[in-house]
């Protein structure tokens, strides 16, 4: 089954593979003060409800990243947006809910968001 054909969930578990666009310890494009403790990037050709290629935090890799491939282990659902982001770590780690929560907050902390764990 592709990745496209997959639905909430069911997306937890798979292997993915993120083409960084925000490496750890860089600042937002567009807001300044927004640094980022971890890397960011998205899922090439797998397209989110915003239109663009879907969102995805890397946690558990503590450098700077052009490209990573690793499990996806959670989804942040933000109630007041139309997107979804993946949490994507190295398949060998596990984290805890309150964990991946930590490393998302500097962005999720402006949102009404939700983790969704399998």
């Amino acid at each position: 089954m592709s990745l496209k054909m997959k639905k909430g969930n069911n997306i937890i578990g798979s292997h993915v593979t993120v083409i960084v666009d925000r490496p750890w310890g860089s600042y937002h494009p567009k807001h300044k003060d927004l640094y980022y403790p971890i890397n960011y990037g998205y899922i090439k050709g797998i397209m989110a409800p915003d239109g663009e290629e879907q969102d995805a935090y890397i946690i558990g890799v503590d450098e700077p990243i052009k490209e990573f491939t690793g499990k996806v282990i959670a989804i942040v659902h933000r109630y007041d947006d139309v997107e979804e982001k993946w949490v994507v770590c190295p398949e060998n780690r596990n984290f805890t809910r309150e964990e991946i929560m930590r490393f998302v907050n500097f962005q999720e902390q402006y949102f009404d968001s939700i983790l969704i764990t399998s």
